[in-house]
């Protein structure tokens, strides 16, 4: 039993066969080798960094964008603020030029007709005005070089004063005229017309010269004024026309007060024909009702009233021509604008007349426009009569 055990304890017997055999030799030394573990589970993580690099770089880029898209708005909302600012500035600009100029013109036109009747010393001063308003309005620096060489022709020589002493200056009359004309302001603030008008004369008589631009500009807005009260609330059409007229002296006259005026001398020039010439007072009641139907004269009829009597003044004329279906025409026309027991009665004579046997009459034209114009004028623009029958 020894041995046996001595046996056990011995190391096996190598095949020299399997020494030599390389085969097997290389097999062992492979299976001796250490397995490498797999590395994708240590790729992973580079790749998240460069994922979370990626949306940084996104996250950073629209916000980019963002702060561009933000000034780019900003910057069209400073522009557009620039823009109106400057748009604004032009506009009041031009409508300073455009007051200037129509203050100039009319300096300009003041300035000849005192030249003309001789007062040399305030056309030279409303020139020099219009000069410094304007150093190229057309024509100001020869008329006043010609206004200087009247005032020097017309001077008279004077010999050398003697030396006397100064009197002691009168401001009497200075604190008068100030005080008439603080008086004519606070009347132009409480449109009181004709006052204002009044105590800006005895300034202007007292001394020509004092202030004259702004007693000007206050005389054109009493004159303004009162000519359209008197136009459209008194039914003092002549002398609304006359003050309108006046105010032209001192500027020209904005859009209404020109339909004003105009309307005036239409109603007027038709109120001439009255009783006269109904075809003529029809022509121009019927520019004037549609415009002014209120407009009335001293005799209080309305524009509107007058139309519509001057047709049944034409259509009578009509039936007593024996010409009752024209006349039948204008008895309608008239009852279309108000109820008349007189014209009702006359239109049942023109019917009868009509249905009698005249029925080839030339129908009528009560309201005959001039050949190639309208019948009805721009304000300012004077109408232009039509001829009678």
């Amino acid at each position: 039993m020894e041995n046996s055990d001595f046996e056990d304890t011995q190391p096996n017997q190598v095949n020299p066969t399997d020494l030599n055999d390389s085969s097997n030799q290389d097999k062992n030394l492979e299976a001796t080798k250490p397995t490498l573990v797999s590395s994708n589970e240590d790729d992973t993580l580079p790749t998240q960094v460069e994922v979370h690099k990626q949306e940084k770089k996104s996250g950073s880029r629209w916000l980019l964008i963002t702060l561009v898209g933000f000034s780019a708005l900003l910057m069209i909302a400073v522009l557009s603020a620039w823009t109106g600012y400057r748009s604004g500035i032009n506009l009041r600009t031009e409508a300073e030029s455009t007051q200037l100029a129509g203050v100039a013109s009319a300096q300009y036109e003041l300035a000849l007709v005192d030249l003309q009747e001789g007062r040399y010393d305030r056309a030279r001063q409303r020139l020099e005005y219009v000069i410094k308003l304007d150093p190229s309005y057309p024509g100001a620096t020869d008329k006043l070089a010609e206004v200087l060489l009247l005032i020097n022709a017309t001077a008279t020589p004077t010999s050398v004063p003697t030396a006397t002493v100064a009197p002691t200056p009168d401001t009497s009359q200075a604190d008068e005229i100030d005080a008439l004309f603080n008086q004519g302001e606070q009347q132009l603030l409480n449109e009181d017309w004709s006052g204002a008008i009044d105590t800006l004369l005895k300034v202007r008589k007292l001394d020509p010269t004092y202030k004259m631009i702004q007693i000007d500009g206050m005389l054109f807005i009493a004159l303004r004024n009162q000519g359209i009260n008197k136009i459209l609330k008194e039914g003092d059409l002549e002398g609304g026309v006359y003050d309108l007229a006046l105010a032209k002296n001192f500027g020209p006259l904005d859009t209404e007060a020109e339909g004003v005026l105009t309307w005036a001398k239409l109603y007027i020039t038709g109120a001439s024909f009255w009783e006269l010439d109904w075809q003529q007072a029809i022509y121009y009641f019927s520019q004037v009702a549609p415009q002014l139907p209120g407009l009335r004269d001293a005799s209080g009829m309305t524009a509107s009233e007058r139309y519509r009597l001057a047709i049944i003044g034409y259509g009578d004329t009509l039936l007593a021509a024996g010409k009752p279906c024209q006349a039948m025409e204008q008895y309608q026309l008239a009852l279309s604008m108000g109820n008349d027991a007189d014209a009702e009665a006359s239109l049942a004579q023109a019917i009868k007349g009509c249905e009698g046997g005249n029925k080839k009459e030339q129908p009528s034209n009560n309201q005959p426009p001039p050949s190639g114009g309208s019948s009805l004028p721009q304000p300012g623009q004077e109408p232009t009569a039509y001829p009678s029958p």
